[in-house]
């Protein structure tokens, strides 16, 4: 462990020195101490006055007070209070705030927060139409830190590519309602008493408790239905609250359920990456000006559709003994059954321009930017081996339906809060928290489609793709001619779960600057497992035969499809019936757990995690803050699945032909060859020391100024990727087990002028300086070598620690116009580099978000528009992809008919925007969808 302290530590350390001094020193006082620790109470929401409004924190003051006030206007100058008396740099989203906003999950509200950035997807599987992951200051949201009361969340995915593919550590936010929420607490500067985990800030969601609501008995109901204009349907939205405590604030019992279906469907186009001509090729031969030029894998004509039901209920139990005990339980779960299917009817461009076989595409073909964005294909006969002739495949159609795909998170959390004396108190938490994402399995229908040529034309991000297949008529089922393949992971599954303890105190000091001592301890043991059957043709059925095809019915895309992504490309195409393609799946398909357990894209890990502070609140006349260090410990243990390698006959005298060689403890049952399961474990020790001040320079305004050192640790699928050999020249691919946690030095300035009530003003420059930041390389790894009988160091291509940085400013305005309107925008701008110059992921360079309202007693609406500039999103087989600016705009207006019942109607997607994405530049467009408009309609009932 290197204990050898930074400039930043150094800091902190001596401050710390000089708060224990103080501590033992100084003498009891006299009085109670309570009122020293405890917050303000907020302005009045309407009418209070700019001094109050702008009012400093009391000594010691950090606990966010969480009160509940309702309308717009309220519910502003509520998370203006919380931001205003915090000594550190947060943004914080009230209940009311959401409940106003067109906002159906937690991160359709977080998008309207400066230096907050969302996505709609959390893998490769492109955007749909609801916010998903949440990430901070243009960094990846498996950098940002999600937490739920302070604790950490099991999550899980519905998708399967999220399930097996890329396995990041973001929270999934399609299981967060917005009902459950009482208030959001971003954390941009790190505070030692915060759990680790977030390099770029955290976002603690705090659910509503029962000894909060003002009356003894609180009933609340919302009841509506969504209606989706694309795939045209309308489905129920309910959820209900019950809260009851006793007149003497004694006990409470708060019961929460929400019951909400929705029809989705996403129109699209598809090119699925991009392959390079190669030197030598038969059409790089024919046409040498075509060698090294990318071309499009595909260009596909791609229909989704997904019927989405989340139900979950909160439960939460508060008994209060004394003034000086409070304990609490709070259980939370939610289910979302996602069953899906996929179409996608492409023009195969990467089977035409196949090496070898490949056919030059005709004179008139345009390259640009490196690209063949245009080429027509000829007609040719595919010659059969007794001298006939055959149509030739220029296409292929995929069906893939998913039922029953589904995903859940749930915690149980156990909470006590005990004050030993009037100086002296005490937080404590334990729980666990599970989340799970499963695909059962998919049924796979893919066919070749012939034709009389084929072409296409990439017209940029502006309009959408030409393609055709010559004579090939989509719209009938006769283009089919022969079963492609029937392959996928079916079923995969996968476990996130982590169970926690953590005591945190607190000791009053009433003497000079120093006005409290926090300190505590936590332990968590996180485990994280993903199962994958790779489902393969069963044999025996003779699934190839077309006699044994699915029977089609006669069903064709929606008339309508494509109608908003331009482009000329083939929209009438026909399709399975669902019902029939499943009953197929699973009739022709082999999914035995054993002799198909695709073992490569399986990874297990666990990690054991335990973290110690110690942190001092600090206040003078017109300053405060808080500095502390973190020191955590980090156990990680990866269970890494390696290959063994086939051998050719006489390579190696105890090895068969073709056969695996014997490694002691191989697994050799599984159709995608032999492997050996590798414990890998490693510890990480960090100091995390945190410094973070506010100073009031007017009663109006402040400057803070923060530094820290943070942490996040790697993707799941980053450390527990499996690992294929090859023993000849000692090299391989796969995973990384020997990770480091990304660290970050970060730092942070800001102003705020609190000019009016419910009025802020504010700029703020911000720095991260990115250590060990996950990339992609070669990296050095010990295995065992089967033909030399002995460990050798590998050359791995891997993920790999590397470094970045982010640098960037926020500027942000909140502005009463008066007669019930107002205003509030924000930009953030993010230069964000990789080591080398490359792209961090999901860094966009801009980010701005901009709304109006207006309320009075009986009505209420808003507007707003939300925009992010280009980012990297990562790898997509293999090619970059990039998504392309987006804004969005959405509203909301409410009505009041009477105290008990309000009624609103909310628009989301209300542009339609497209979301496109590109590979190495715009020339090289991959995908373009458009999931239309939703608009909800509710009604509201109180007591």
């Amino acid at each position: 462990m290197n204990l050898q302290l930074t400039p930043i530590a150094s800091a902190v350390a001596l401050a710390l020195m000089s708060t224990l001094t103080v501590a033992q020193a100084q003498q009891a006082p006299e009085g109670p101490a309570a009122a020293a620790s405890a917050p303000p109470a907020p302005a009045s929401a309407a009418s209070a006055p700019l001094a109050e409004a702008a009012k400093p924190a009391s000594k010691g003051a950090q606990q966010l007070e969480t009160v509940n006030i309702t309308g717009i206007r309220g519910s502003l100058q509520q998370s203006l209070n919380q931001k205003r008396n915090s000594d550190s740099l947060v943004e914080v989203v009230t209940a009311e705030d959401i409940g106003k906003m067109p906002d159906k999950n937690v991160a359709d509200s977080l998008q309207r927060v400066p230096g907050v950035t969302i996505g709609t997807a959390g893998a490769g599987e492109g955007g749909f139409d609801e916010n998903d992951r949440v990430s901070l200051r243009g960094t990846n949201p498996s950098l940002t830190q999600t937490l739920i009361n302070g604790h950490s969340v099991g999550s899980g995915d519905w998708f399967v590519l999220n399930q097996v593919g890329t396995v990041g550590r973001a929270v999934s936010y399609s299981l967060l309602p917005s009902q459950v929420v009482g208030s959001v607490v971003i954390n941009k500067s790190a505070q030692a008493d915060l759990v680790e985990g977030g390099v770029a800030g955290t976002v603690n969601i705090k659910t509503r408790r029962p000894l909060d609501f003002k009356q003894p008995l609180t009933v609340e109901f919302q009841g509506g239905a969504v209606y989706a204009d694309l795939p045209k349907k309308t489905d129920p939205q309910l959820s209900g609250l019950i809260g009851w405590k006793s007149e003497e604030g004694t006990a409470g019992v708060m019961l929460q359920m929400f019951s909400e279906k929705r029809h989705l469907r996403r129109d699209g186009q598809e090119m699925l990456g991009y392959n390079q001509i190669k030197a030598g090729s038969a059409i790089a031969l024919s046409n040498p000006d075509l060698a090294g030029v990318w071309y499009p894998n595909a260009v596909g004509s791609a229909l989704f559709e997904q019927e989405r039901k989340r139900d979950g209920a909160l439960i939460d139990v508060q008994i209060k003994p004394s003034n000086d005990l409070t304990l609490g339980a709070n259980a939370f779960i939610s289910k979302m059954e996602a069953t899906n299917i996929n179409r996608n009817f492409l023009v195969w461009n990467q089977s035409i321009m196949a090496n070898g076989s490949g056919l030059a595409p005709l004179p008139g073909y345009v390259v640009r930017n490196g690209t063949l964005v245009s080429a027509q294909f000829p007609v040719v006969p595919v010659t059969n081996s007794d001298g006939t002739t055959s149509p030739r495949t220029y296409g292929i159609y995929d069906q893939i339906s998913r039922p029953g795909a589904k995903s859940e998170t749930s915690f149980l959390a156990l909470d006590g809060k005990y004050r030993a004396s009037d100086k002296l108190s005490f937080d404590a938490n334990l729980g666990s928290s599970v989340g799970r994402g499963e695909t059962p399995e998919q049924a796979l229908f893919s066919a070749v489609v012939q034709g009389t040529g084929a072409g296409y034309s990439l017209n940029g991000l502006g309009n959408g793709a030409d393609a055709n297949i010559g004579t090939g008529d989509p719209s009938k089922s006769s283009v089919v001619s022969a079963l492609d393949w029937i392959y996928g992971a079916s079923p995969a599954k996968t476990k996130d779960e982590e169970v926690w303890g953590q005591l945190d105190g607190e000791y009053a000091l009433d003497q000079g600057v120093f006005t409290a001592l926090k300190f505590g301890l936590r332990y968590s043991e996180h485990k994280r497992r993903t199962d994958v059957v790779g489902q393969g043709p069963k044999w025996s059925a003779d699934p190839f035969n077309p006699a044994n095809f699915p029977a089609w019915n006669g069903g064709t895309y929606p008339n309508n499809f494509g109608s908003g992504l331009g482009g000329n490309f083939p929209k009438n195409i026909w399709l399975l019936d669902t019902a029939t393609l499943d009953a197929w799946g699973a009739k022709y398909s082999n999914r035995d757990p054993v002799e198909r357990r695709n073992w490569a894209a399986e990874f297990s890990l666990k990690e054991q995690n335990t973290a110690g502070y110690v942190m001092s609140n600090l206040e003078g006349d017109s300053w405060g803050g808080n500095v502390g260090v973190r020191l955590v410990q980090s156990k990680v243990d990866v269970l890494t699945n390696v290959a063994v390698p086939q051998l050719t006959a006489g390579a190696n005298g105890d090895c068969a032909p073709l056969q695996p060689c014997s490694v002691p403890g191989s697994i050799t049952s599984s159709a995608f060859g032999a492997f050996v399961q590798t414990p890998v474990k490693n510890t990480h020790n960090d100091i995390l020391p945190s410094a973070n001040f506010r100073f009031d320079l007017r009663k109006d305004l402040l400057l803070r100024a923060a530094v820290s050192r943070t942490l996040s640790r790697p993707d799941y699928s980053a450390l527990g990727g499996a690992i294929a050999l090859e023993d000849n020249n000692m090299t391989g691919s796969g995973g990384n087990p020997n990770l480091k946690p990304i660290r970050s030095n970060n730092y942070d300035a800001s102003v705020e002028w609190y000019f009016a009530p419910r009025a802020l003003a504010s700029f703020g420059v911000y720095h991260l300086d990115l250590r060990n930041y996950v990339s992609y390389g070669t990296s050095q790894q010990t295995y065992y070598n089967i033909r030399t009988k002995q460990d050798e160091v590998y050359t791995i291509s891997s993920p790999i620690n590397s470094s970045g940085r982010v640098s960037g400013f926020e500027m942000a305005l909140q502005l009463p116009i008066g007669q019930g309107f107002g205003v509030l925008g924000n930009y953030t701008y993010a230069d964000a580099k990789e080591k080398g110059g490359g792209d961090l992921v999901g860094a966009s360079r801009d980010t701005y978000n901009a709304s109006g309202y207006f309320e009075n007693d009986r009505f209420n609406a808003r507007v707003a528009y939300t925009f992010r500039s280009a980012y990297y999103n990562g790898l997509d087989r293999s090619t970059a992809q990039y998504q392309d600016d987006v804004g969005t705009l959405a509203a909301s207006l409410g009505f009041k008919i009477n105290e008990n019942l309000s009624v609103t109607l909310d628009g989301m997607n209300l542009n339609r925007p497209i979301l496109k994405y590109y590979a190495n530049n715009p020339d090289q467009p991959l995908a373009r969808y458009t999931s239309g408009r939703q608009y909800y309609l509710m009604l509201r009932a109180k007591l």
